[in-house]
């Protein structure tokens, strides 16, 4: 089976019931507008809150699209890369891609012109769907793109660049058949990125399979039936998001797409909606409690009474952030999702639903999943020792792709090592100790001290950077300097906040230290030293001596 059957199936036996929701908050209509308001409202002004597809709509522009991209001579394992806003587009495009044989590659949203570039060179990428907030980043690096054949924008006519085909002007014209491309299983599916320390993108390969299996494992983990409503607000191109939308695709049942982030929001479309579940991060589910405690918001204001389970993945999750979420929403049930995208996502590793007692750990192994803790010998380790977790199922990637020594590096036959250290308790359960790795994990975004250090090494007051991760309340870890400068130089915090505004707001440091940076006899930083003498100790290092 493939995961375009689902959609498939689901178009012919549901055609009419509605797939997906797109809702644009920063085009509201009053916060006050009730329910029964909300549903009356004319099409015309609803058009710029709310968008929704049928299943029979979504296959449609799926093969609409397939078939577009079939007359612009894509073929079998062609690589087609997704740069878009989350929005009702997405996924369909998603899916008339999966359709042609082609392997579909999402970009992060947040990727400059030079990361652009990049990783469409690095992923051979041939066609390019790209939408309004990407038309600066695409320019100025479109000189570098010289292997892409087709570009296709998702927005409004009259902002098309000159080297791109609208999207919606032109897949009306597109027959609404199903391509008749033979697929298989084994066959390549799709690439997604991932880093390490050193900031440069590797590109992730899974095969057909990977996808169908992820369907089945998290409609196995969060039991979603036809008439639940899965809020989906993290990013699309991301594995997290999407692979719990599968468990939503499996069921047939909706899914709402929400562009933006506020508790309020939040709120308002559950209870709009009817949401009964919603996938959160440590960030988000934070300002949602301390809203209400400030009595910003009341939960008594809104119909939330079917919203069923809330789970977390991304980054650790402190357990005083579920005691004080359980006390206000009791009937929740909850669930921690540990995944990477080497795994196609969460679900490896879960905590399981009942398990609110064992917050703090990531949990076991999910379903289809097996999961060990080794030590470099790649023998298991004794109950309680800390060793690498590496696990194993139907997720894991085929290879990186065009990098069979970094593949060497993480794949033991079916195993895949995570990078992560790790510990498992009597039960079984496991806690992530530290990364191997030092990467921080911000906000549920991953920050890349290296790239980070480079950047501020252009300042010319500026010795030497080691950039470390400290705890944070809200974040989970925030991104701290530690600035060594030249002799005879002064600097102040506010200068180096000012030589960052460069950087992407989400990658510029939240502390600056003033300080010598330590380097072992080999030149390398010591990290660790850092952490001990700034208070660096890691948030799930934290959690665990609870």
């Amino acid at each position: 089976m493939l995961i375009t059957d689902f959609l498939e199936k689901n178009a012919k036996f549901y055609p009419d019931e509605v797939a997906l929701v797109e809702i644009n908050p920063e085009n509201q209509m009053d916060k006050d507008t009730s329910w029964i308001e909300y549903s009356l409202i004319e099409t015309a002004k609803a058009d710029h809150y709310r968008r929704e597809i049928t299943w029979k709509e979504f296959d449609l522009k799926a093969n609409r699209f397939a078939n577009l991209l079939l007359t612009r001579e894509v073929r079998k394992g062609d690589k087609v890369a997704i740069l878009l806003m989350n929005c009702i587009e997405w996924l369909p495009i998603y899916f008339g891609v999966l359709k042609t044989g082609a392997v579909v590659v999402p970009m992060n949203y947040r990727y400059t012109a030079d990361e652009i570039a990049y990783c469409a060179d690095l992923a051979d990428v041939k066609m390019l769907i790209f939408g309004p907030e990407f038309i600066d980043r695409v320019n100025a690096c479109r000189d570098r793109l010289t292997d892409i054949t087709a570009f296709f924008y998702v927005g409004e006519t009259e902002d098309t660049p000159s080297y791109a085909l609208n999207y919606a002007n032109i897949i009306r014209y597109c027959s609404t058949d199903c391509p008749s491309i033979r697929n298989r299983e084994d066959d390549d599916a799709a690439i997604y990125f991932s880093s390490g320390t050193t900031g440069f993108p590797k590109a992730i390969l899974h095969r057909h399979s990977g996808l169908v299996a992820s369907c089945r494992t998290e409609r196995e983990h969060h039991r979603q039936e036809h008439d639940d409503v899965f809020l989906c607000i993290p990013p699309l191109y991301h594995t997290g998001a999407k692979m719990h939308w599968f468990g939503s695709l499996e069921s047939a049942s909706r899914a709402v797409i929400l562009r933006g982030v506020s508790p309020e929001w939040i709120f308002q479309t559950v209870s709009r909606e009817r949401c009964t579940i919603v996938w959160l991060l440590v960030p988000w589910a934070q300002d949602i409690l301390d809203a209400i405690d400030r009595g910003e918001l009341d939960p008594k204001d809104y119909h939330l009474e079917q919203w069923r389970l809330m789970h977390i993945g991304a980054q650790p999750v402190p357990p005083s952030l579920i005691k004080r979420w359980k006390k206000i929403f009791p009937n929740h049930d909850y669930d921690t999702n540990y995944g990477l995208s080497e795994s196609l996502g969460p679900g490896c590793v879960h905590l399981g639903l009942g398990n609110e007692h064992k917050v703090g750990a990531i949990g076991i192994p999910g379903y289809g999943w097996e999961a060990r803790i080794v030590n470099e010998d790649m023998t298991e380790t004794k109950q309680g020792d800390v060793g690498e977790l590496m696990v194993k199922g139907p997720g894991v990637m085929k290879c990186y792709y065009k990098n069979p020594e970094a593949t060497l590096e993480v794949l033991r036959g079916d195993w895949l090592l995570t990078g992560d250290m790790a510990r498992a308790d009597e039960d079984g359960f496991i806690f992530l100790v530290d990364r191997k790795k030092d990467v921080i994990i911000s906000g549920g975004e991953n920050l890349y001290p290296v790239q980070i250090e480079d950047y501020l090494r252009a300042n010319d007051k500026i010795k030497d950077v080691a950039v470390i991760g400290l705890p944070h309340e809200r974040l989970g870890e925030m991104a701290a300097a530690i600035i060594e400068l030249k002799e005879g130089c002064t600097a102040t915090e506010e200068e180096i906040n000012e030589f960052c505004s460069e950087l992407p707001r989400y990658k510029r440091p939240r502390k600056i230290i003033f300080a010598p940076v330590p380097r072992n006899a080999t030149g390398k930083i010591e990290k660790p030293k850092l952490r001990e003498i700034y208070g660096g100790t890691r948030l799930v290092e934290a959690q665990i001596t609870k």
